[in-house]
């Protein structure tokens, strides 16, 4: 793993990718945690989409992980995304973007880790995904899994089974009209 150890250590010496500086809580906070959600994602399909992907947490290690599968990394930042070109796995490509604006029902997963509150992260990475596709969310302990799951029922989805600092939620149908909303707007006006 010694593209992904050079990684970790350009994503602690640029600056405006993590605040963190220490190599081993980079490793264990972006890495390892990152490499914790591919046995969730593996199965769950072959096109994958990063959403917010920043310095390349959590999707530069599972393309790393899973040469097999197409791993896009969708970010805003135009900075962030040069960074992410110099850094992508050849399975990865970079795509400058928002969720709200980025091509609907694409993907068969949707990843997501430390992008927003989760059920804002629910709303912005849900209608990415083809129906019978899945959402996977990094979380903490205090995840309001409540809120998330009303989010995602509004907007075709329902929570799945997940190990613990996950959430899953499974697209049971089409997105609905009127979603994705605007940019901006899912973090003012939350849903749940």
């Amino acid at each position: 793993m010694t593209d992904l150890d050079d990684w970790i250590q350009a994503v602690i010496a640029t600056p405006s990718l993590t605040a963190i500086r220490d190599l081993a809580e980079a490793r264990r906070v972006l890495l390892e945690d990152s490499l914790q959600g591919v046995a969730v994602v593996e199965p769950l399909g072959r096109s994958i989409v990063d959403v917010g992907s920043g310095g390349g947490a959590p999707g530069i290690p599972i393309a790393a992980s899973l040469p097999g599968h197409e791993v896009t990394l969708l970010e805003a930042n135009g900075r962030k995304c040069d960074f992410l070109r110099r850094w992508a796995p050849p399975n990865a490509h970079v795509v400058e973007g928002r969720a709200e604006e980025h091509a609907a029902e694409a993907y068969d997963v949707a990843v997501a880790k430390a992008l927003a509150p989760p059920p804002v992260a629910a709303e912005w990475c849900l209608p990415l995904v083809r129906e019978g596709g899945s959402v996977v969310l990094w979380v903490g302990p205090s995840a309001e899994r409540e809120r998330v799951a009303r989010v995602a029922e509004r907007i075709a989805g329902e929570l799945a089974p997940a190990p613990d600092g996950f959430l899953a939620i499974r697209k049971i149908g089409p997105t609905p009209v009127g979603f994705p909303r605007r940019v901006g707007v899912a973090r003012k006006r939350p849903l749940a």
